[in-house]
């Protein structure tokens, strides 16, 4: 008995393994194509990380989304809202991204 007490004590002690869902993109429903929009915008965030200081990139990341919700704005109550300003903030980054390649940054 004190051993099942102590399991049960310490199961959330026991760390989850997470995983990433099994999901090939770009995706074949709403979900799928919406988990894709967000990783690939997060995959282009993080390489602006390695570009632009912290003040620049928080500017960035807030004009995007400002301009970004207002160019899809018609769309506000539909469920492809999330995943088209996701896919526009990405773009929008790709785009800076590139811009920076040139630069030789």
């Amino acid at each position: 008995m004190k051993r099942r007490l102590l399991l049960v004590l310490l199961f959330p002690l026991m760390p989850l393994k997470a995983q990433e869902p099994d999901i090939q993109c770009p995706g074949k429903n709403t979900i799928e194509m919406r988990w894709c929009a967000s990783k690939a915008r997060n995959e282009s965030r993080e390489a602006l990380k390695e570009k632009l200081s912290l003040e620049i990139l928080e500017k960035w990341e807030q004009a995007t989304k400002e301009a970004c919700e207002v160019a899809y704005a018609p769309y506000l109550q539909g469920t492809i809202y999330p995943q088209m300003v996701a896919t526009c903030d990405d773009r929008l980054n790709r785009a800076l991204l590139e811009e920076l390649k040139g630069l030789g940054r």
